[in-house]
């Protein structure tokens, strides 16, 4: 039974920090890209964060300089380290595990490449 459970949304001022977590269970992590995206209400999906099994991690523009995404493949747990927050980060932020067979980031905008995601965790910036 796979299964990916974020946890470490809440609510912060603008400016602050949140680490975001998600583990999973039932899959071979290893051969998994794993990423993060987010979605506010009313607004389309947003690609934030993938790290692909190379170790090499991407970002979307919005977020690059201010979130770090991490990997703990003994753990299989994926991080997501936000900083120096701001409103328009609020939403709800999902896990996922993805195959691409091109860049992982740009597969993050694509439910064909997401082979498992998580139910989410609400992140609210005032």
């Amino acid at each position: 039974h796979v299964q990916l459970v974020e946890s470490g949304g809440g609510s912060v001022q603008a400016g602050g920090s949140l680490r975001l977590s998600c583990s999973a269970s039932g899959i071979r992590y290893g051969d998994y890209c794993m990423g993060w995206y987010r979605q506010a209400t009313g607004k389309e999906r947003e690609a934030v964060a993938t790290i692909e099994t190379s170790g090499t991690a991407d970002y979307g523009d919005s977020v690059r300089g201010r979130f770090t995404i991490s990997n703990d493949y003994a753990k299989k747990i994926v991080y997501l380290q936000m900083s120096n927050l701001k409103p328009e980060d609020s939403g709800m932020y999902y896990c996922a595990a993805l195959k691409s067979a091109g860049p992982c980031f740009h597969a993050l905008s694509f439910d064909y490449a997401i082979h498992y995601r998580g139910t989410g965790t609400q992140v609210t910036v005032s």
